[in-house]
């Protein structure tokens, strides 16, 4: 098991960690492969996600929709299977973690990554539509099979040629584990936790009832799947925005500084909560990245499954809706969580904290006076503290709750009696010196992060509402969870159709469901951790495809709005539309 533990922490530190070394940061070569591609695709594409951003939203609108097109889904329905993927714990949590670690600055460079993810998204969806696989077959009773396959690994085969297939293969096995884990199994888990902490509910009930609920639009097929996201989308995303823009409303004379402290803190970061010190400049920028280009999930190869089943004989009409992804994604939906958490101000001040001594939240840590904090390599095998204080002083290692040293510990919950005794980290426990007592607990005055960081802020930002402002998030990380597991099922049975044909897709349901179950129940730290490397090997030979397929990407680019197909559509879809209203 050890040896297990040993080879996934090598594989993840090489996907995730090895890049180029500058100054004393590391810049990992996935974050350079991705911001570089979608650099290089936006300057290939003459920028086309400014100058044909509008015809994404008309195209999206439904105003340009045949039905007698070949596919499974419209346009609006594949955006919004799309984004129940990408719009997720990562809009909440993700966000921010970037600023707890990044400071405020990391929220401008989430913005850059969604602007050059906006090509990288257009390029892939492009090409997953060229070179799908359509059966024009009546599945019936067997629509759950889908009519249509596309994504990364069609057009791997058959746009860079047949001596590429092994790659193709090794992109739709590795994307099928993603689906199964940090697509499914994370979700499940996240939900679960959230249940459990907020009402008490039994992990098991709660991996019964999403397991059930997951799997009953996912036996459905695309159509069923769809619909489903069509309506749980947008509602899930109106939920929090409303939330977040009441509290913008409330603070709107904040706003503009709020702005002014990103654009700042972006170029010439200052002493930070977790990390970020004077002139760590580069330590922002890839905090900022990182989560931008992982939150839209722009150039990773998933989305261009979903888009692949849209209504349409033209790729590039449902390229232009994959721009609206990113821009919903990372400078709608995450800049709203940024501002929440910079706005209330929740993101630099610590609250009143039940210290778990074994919990995964604790960190043992070495301030650093004006460069935040400094993580020990070992953990010290006991911490001496003396009326709530570490006794050794400065320079020697603290208790840290999400990397940020806490400064004073307390033996109960109102902070009236001071910690006197050890801390044994190995352990997971302390020891008082009034008495010898055991325990697992201690308190003091912490910083959030993630999820519960932005919870806590539209809990302050809606105090005067009551509890609505913890129950806005509590419920987005429900909906954002179970649909992004129902989304990730349709890009995992792709991949089994892809690898075996259409009697896989059955089977590979099946198995979703009851990993969507285990999920629910057993701790996932490596579960995440080996979704996390699939995810990352199946984006690099993504990338390497879209650059080599670029040159045919701005070839279609071109013949498309040169023809301007859409505005026969539109004449087709009034048509439609008149006959419908005719007949009744």
């Amino acid at each position: 098991m050890d040896l297990f533990s040993r080879i996934v922490s090598f594989l993840e530190w090489l996907v995730w960690s090895s890049g180029i070394q500058v100054g004393d940061e590391s810049i990992p070569f996935i974050i350079i492969a991705l911001l570089g591609t979608g650099v290089f695709l936006t300057l290939r594409l003459g920028f086309i996600q400014v100058r044909h951003l509008a015809h994404g939203f008309g195209v999206t609108s439904g105003k340009y929709d045949d039905p007698d097109e070949p596919g499974d889904v419209s346009h609006f329905q594949a955006l919004t299977t799309a984004l129940s993927a990408t719009v997720g714990i990562g809009n909440i949590a993700g966000v921010a973690i970037a600023i707890h670690f990044g400071g405020p600055g990391a929220l401008f460079w989430m913005w850059m990554t969604a602007f050059f993810g906006m090509a990288l998204k257009y390029s892939e969806v492009t090409l997953a539509q060229h070179f799908r696989s359509v059966d024009f077959e009546d599945k019936d009773p067997n629509a759950w099979e889908g009519s249509v396959s596309g994504g990364p690994m069609y057009y791997m085969e058959r746009g860079l040629g047949p001596k590429w297939k092994p790659l193709a293969i090794f992109f739709a096995a590795a994307l099928m584990v993603t689906s199964f884990l940090t697509g499914n199994a994370v979700q499940a888990n996240t939900v679960a936790d959230t249940m459990l902490d907020e009402f008490g509910v039994p992990v098991w009930m709660t991996g019964i009832a999403t397991a059930l609920i997951v799997a009953a639009v996912i036996l459905g097929g695309i159509k069923r799947i769809g619909k489903v996201t069509g309506i749980l989308a947008p509602l899930m995303a109106s939920v929090y925005v409303l939330g977040a823009l009441t509290i913008l409303v409330m603070n709107a004379g904040a706003i503009a500084p709020t702005f002014a402290l990103i654009f700042r803190e972006a170029f010439n970061p200052s002493a930070g909560i977790a990390g970020t010190g004077v002139g760590a400049f580069l330590l922002t920028m890839m905090w900022g990245v990182r989560r931008g280009l992982f939150s839209n999930e722009a150039g990773q190869g998933s989305a261009p499954i979903a888009h692949s089943a849209a209504k349409t004989d033209e790729p590039v009409s449902e390229g232009v809706v994959a721009l609206l992804e990113p821009l919903i994604d990372t400078l709608v939906i995450c800049t709203m969580t940024g501002l929440v958490v910079l706005i209330t101000g929740v993101w630099n001040s610590p609250v009143a904290t039940t210290i778990e001594l074994g919990g995964g939240d604790l960190t043992y840590v070495v301030a650093a006076d004006g460069a935040g904090n400094v993580g020990v390599d070992e953990v010290p095998e006991e911490i001496v503290f003396v009326d709530g204080y570490v006794a050794a002083g400065n320079g020697s290692p603290a208790l840290g709750w999400h990397e940020v040293e806490i400064a004073r510990l307390f033996a109960d919950a109102e902070h009236s009696r001071p910690f006197n005794g050890r801390v044994l980290p190995g352990q997971g426990k302390a020891v008082s010196s009034d008495g010898g007592e055991e325990v697992t607990f201690l308190h003091g005055m912490a910083m959030e992060s993630g999820a519960p960081l932005t919870k806590l802020a539209f809990e302050r930002g809606l105090s005067g509402l009551g509890n609505w402002g913890g129950f806005i998030v509590i419920i987005s990380v429900l909906l954002f969870a179970i649909s992004t597991a129902i989304s990730w099922s349709y890009y995992g049975d792709r991949c089994a159709n892809y690898l075996w044909g259409p009697k896989a897709v059955l089977p590979f349901k099946m198995v979703f469901v009851i990993m969507h179950f285990v999920g629910a129940v057993v701790t996932l730290a490596t579960v995440w951790t080996i979704g996390d490397i699939a995810l990352g090997f199946v984006t690099f030979p993504n990338l390497v495809a879209l650059v080599m397929l670029s040159g045919l990407v701005a070839s279609l680019t071109k013949s498309y709005f040169e023809r301007r197909p859409w505005e026969e559509n539109a004449k087709v879809h009034q048509a439609v539309v008149a006959s419908k209203k005719h007949k009744k």
